[in-house]
């Protein structure tokens, strides 16, 4: 009998079965070992009073046989890794205990729009451990990850949706002969704190340089596949063998950012987890009346699941401008309400309805090898679950029509604010208003800023390089005493330690120094810190400047913007919108 049914034959609801290990901080199935099979009586227990204290936790109580989940076929549950071969005899944990707000976990993407809602069933669903492990699919990153998420830094997820016809009943979606492009691209950067996340669309038609990608082949050897310049950005999937790792590098090339791991999902993932949820309204503007993706609604609103929900997410000649960047758009409102359905609704507090979505969720997903099984997944659900859905930010690289074609067909980088986006990502800015942030401490240290500022002529420093370019301690300096005036400085070679951002460290009677040298640099208040100063080569007190990774070159601004650029379109996932 298996672990399920065997806890059913004595009226124990499975969930009761559940224990918590104090080595790991996870709940294990634990379940008493079957009765030997033997033509002899065993003897009758001694009464109660003369037995071991019992067992902590939740006993069932006599004559209240627990309910079960008709129709429920679960598959065979396997001992955990580290878990006792045998638990105690009559032994049960307590039921675990309700995790708050477990809507939240439910941040989504899919074949074209999913990867969202998987991490969102698959980290909270962590039953089925073993069975689920078996569901996911696996590809190396090919070191173009950063090694994987933490959960004390911030966190850049890369979601891609491909146009490959795998599944049943899929044979009419895509290309026919589709190697699997990129079809659908979501990065998802997730602050530091948690307090705001920012899903970023790249446009599938984006003219970008494909790099040269180090990718691991089949039989385990290695293979760098050529990469091609001025190219689409849904080429960097599929295209001469390219795997999801060298879309990685793509979009690092793109935006500057890293991103920790990525997931890859079907189009079976839009039919089978919004049938899970049991349907996902959405809101239209006007009739839509689409051939090509089989979608016929009418204005209003509408319960979309499986086949009518996929056509939903593929649509894009009946919305917009009929273009790519249009179906973005549409895309970004389903997930939004996707969103809200699962944290209004009790899906999350149903244990077989999170079995579906789980089932449904690994079965669709294909992920790095850093996050190759549901702990790991779970563990991520459980960072993006503190999230408030107000405060996810839906935006799409900022682009143009590509100036080159008579006939547009692809786009390139808005070079006026897709910068400013990419930059707003790296440095963990918000594009929403978070009340959470800590005014307090943002406004002390935007007050190092104001106040009087020596002239550049009395302003002594010492350049370190910390982890910026070779070379850039001592183009600073030129560029500080020839274009700045800033001539009392010198050069002090390399830094005993890399540093992630610039610092500039000065003693409290140098704080006018620090501000001019500051507004020189373009740094942000965050840079300056208060300590102690240092003997120059004169022996004279200066304070030390020291070039961190995100030093971008002498004469360029430090500043992260605080906003997003006029123009670029943003919406977020509490918000209902309808599509026009």
């Amino acid at each position: 009998m298996d672990a399920q049914g065997r806890g059913r034959a004595d009226d124990i609801d499975p969930a009761d079965q559940w224990v918590l290990n104090p080595n790991t901080g996870e709940y294990e199935l634990r379940l008493p070992p079957s009765p030997p099979q033997s033509g002899v009586p065993s003897p009758r227990r001694p009464p109660a009073s003369d037995a071991a204290p019992p067992a902590r936790g939740r006993t069932q109580a006599p004559g209240r046989p627990r309910p079960e989940t008709p129709g429920r076929t679960v598959p065979p549950s396997r001992r955990r890794r580290g878990a006792p071969e045998e638990p105690l005899p009559g032994r049960r944990g307590r039921r675990p205990a309700k995790k708050a707000a477990k809507g939240k976990k439910a941040l989504l993407w899919t074949g074209g729009a999913m990867a969202f809602v998987l991490v969102a069933g698959a980290g909270a669903a962590y039953f089925y451990i073993e069975h689920l492990n078996d569901n996911i699919a696996s590809v190396s990153d090919d070191g173009a990850s950063t090694g994987g998420f933490q959960k004390d830094k911030a966190i850049n997820i890369l979601l891609i949706g491909t146009d490959k016809r795998t599944g049943k009943g899929n044979e009419s979606y895509g290309d026919s002969g589709s190697v699997g492009h990129a079809d659908t691209t979501i990065l998802l950067h997730v602050s530091k704190d948690r307090s705001n996340a920012t899903a970023l669309s790249i446009p599938r038609d984006l003219i970008v340089d494909v790099p040269d990608c180090p990718t691991t082949q089949e039989d385990g050897s290695q293979k760098i596949i050529p990469g091609t310049p001025q190219a689409r950005f849904n080429t960097s999937l599929g295209q001469d063998g390219r795997t999801p790792s060298c879309t990685m590098r793509t979009v690092t090339e793109l935006t500057g950012v890293k991103p920790d791991n990525f997931m890859v999902a079907d189009f079976n993932a839009v039919k089978t987890l919004t049938s899970a949820v049991g349907g996902v309204e959405v809101c239209l503007g006007k009739d839509i009346d689409d051939p090509d993706s089989h979608l016929k609604l009418s204005k209003g609103t509408h319960t979309i699941e499986g086949e009518q929900a996929l056509a939903f997410v593929r649509t894009r000649h009946a919305v917009g401008f009929g273009g790519d960047l249009s179906r973005i758009g549409l895309q970004q409102q389903f997930l939004s309400a996707l969103m809200r359905k699962l944290k209004s609704n009790d899906t999350l507090t149903s244990p077989s309805k999170m079995l579906d979505l789980a089932e449904a969720g690994t079965k669709a997903l294909t992920v790095d090898s850093q996050l190759d099984t549901i702990g790991k997944l779970k563990d991520l659900g459980l960072e993006l679950g503190k999230l408030d859905t107000k405060n996810l930010t839906f935006t799409t690289t900022p682009v143009i029509d590509n100036p080159t074609e008579k006939v547009k067909s692809t786009v390139v980088l808005n070079e006026s604010t897709a910068p400013q986006v990419f930059d707003m990502i790296k440095n963990d800015v918000s594009f929403t208003a978070v009340k959470q942030q800590k005014k307090k401490e943002a406004a002390s240290v935007a007050a190092r800023l104001k106040g009087t500022k020596a002239p550049a002529s009395e302003v002594r420093v010492r350049i370190l390089n910390g982890g910026a370019d070779p070379g850039s301690a001592q183009e600073t300096l030129s560029w500080l005493q020839v274009e700045e005036g800033v001539t009392k400085s010198e050069n002090a070679g390399n830094a005993p330690a890399e540093l992630a951002k610039t610092t500039l460290e000065y003693a409290p009677d140098q704080a006018d120094q620090a501000r001019r040298l500051a507004d020189i640099m373009g740094l942000p208040g965050s840079a300056m810190k208060p300590g102690e100063s240092v003997e120059n080569a004169q022996g004279v007190p200066a304070m030390t400047l020291t070039l961190g990774k995100d030093f971008k070159g002498a004469g360029t601004s430090l500043t992260a913007p605080s906003k997003a650029p006029e123009g670029v379109d943003k919406s977020t996932a509490d918000k209902v919108e309808c599509a026009e």
